[in-house]
């Protein structure tokens, strides 16, 4: 984190010097302005596909406006590797509606987070994109070894400051995230994924892995299990692995949490609940699942709305199982 900042201060220095006045009065003195969003970008060579992109998008406008907010900015090779990776020729080839849901993608509204708010710890902020009904999209954030997103685009230079915001610039562009994307990325969620495999291997099966990943797919709702959830239902079973268990087994419990709609939070209602599997009981005022076992698991409030453009996860604390 260190040589992030430093490289941070080089670069402040940088477009301090390219903001004042060259006049030809050297005698006159010049008032050195801070550049906005937008100006920082066209004044960095590294970002010039950036604004290639915010013109193209149609986003000068609010990326200048005054404010607070923080920008992950990709670099030109950045940029480069996602069109590779998309298919796309150039940037005109990216449809505008699409390119302007990836740059906001990279726009936290109304907030400067500095890389010292993100340094040894992990967690989920939103972002300026739309999912499912009007919700923003969630981006998942590391900073235990130095600050990724979403698992794939990690901080190049940090902390620039601007008149509107603060800029930091990445060396990955950031897709919009699906269900599979959070699932991979949180490493409190690895149990969950391999049960999500397990299961595939057998049949039936949804399939899990390709639908949680297909952008398309959905909206689901995913009830997520900690790894200790999934550690406990060892405990529960008396087995060692979940691999004990049949594929149809695991099967039959996964369903039971995917919910076919886009449900937030805030629209979880006491009653029935209808999952892919059948009905499960929840209880809005304490904020918990009950299983046709009546095994209740707790919703954890902190990791609630995690929300992707194929669906949103809220993380529990227990597994939740068919009929025993």
């Amino acid at each position: 984190m260190k040589t992030i900042k430093n490289l941070s201060l080089v670069f402040l220095a940088f477009v301090t010097l390219w903001s004042c006045s060259d006049d030809d009065d050297a005698t006159t003195p010049t008032e050195t302005q801070e550049l906005n969003i937008v100006e920082t970008a066209q004044a960095t060579p590294s970002l010039s596909i950036l604004v290639e992109a915010v013109v193209q998008a149609g986003l000068v406008d609010d990326l200048s406006a005054s404010g607070s907010r923080t920008v992950l900015a990709p670099t030109n090779a950045a940029f480069t590797a996602f069109l590779q990776a998309k298919g796309f020729a150039t940037l005109a080839d990216v449809p505008n509606d699409v390119l302007k849901e990836i740059l906001l993608n990279h726009v936290i509204d109304d907030t400067n987070i500095m890389s010292s708010d993100l340094t040894g710890a992990t967690g989920y902020t939103n972002t300026l994109a739309s999912g499912p009904n009007s919700t923003n999209l969630s981006l998942f954030w590391d900073g235990t070894d130095g600050v990724t997103f979403n698992g794939a685009s990690s901080v190049a230079i940090a902390d620039i400051s601007t008149s509107n915001g603060i800029v930091h610039v990445v060396d990955a562009v950031i897709d919009l995230p699906t269900i599979a994307t959070f699932a991979t990325t949180n490493p409190a969620l690895t149990n969950l994924v391999e049960a999500l495999q397990y299961a595939d291997t057998g049949m039936p099966t949804v399939p899990y892995i390709a639908t949680v990943s297909d952008a398309t797919a959905g909206p689901f709702t995913v009830f997520a299990p900690t790894d200790a959830a999934f550690g406990d239902l060892l405990v529960e079973l008396e087995i060692t692995a979940l691999t004990d268990l049949a594929t149809e087994t695991v099967d039959a419990a996964l369903t039971y949490h995917i919910v076919s709609a886009n449900v937030q939070s805030s629209m979880l209602t006491t009653g029935p609940v209808a999952t892919l599997g059948g009905d499960i009981t929840a209880d809005a005022t304490l904020f918990t699942l009950t299983d046709v076992n009546d095994r209740v698991s707790n919703i954890v409030t902190t990791l609630v709305d995690i929300q992707a453009v194929n669906g949103v996860v809220h993380v529990i604390d227990t597994v939740l199982l068919p009929q025993l």
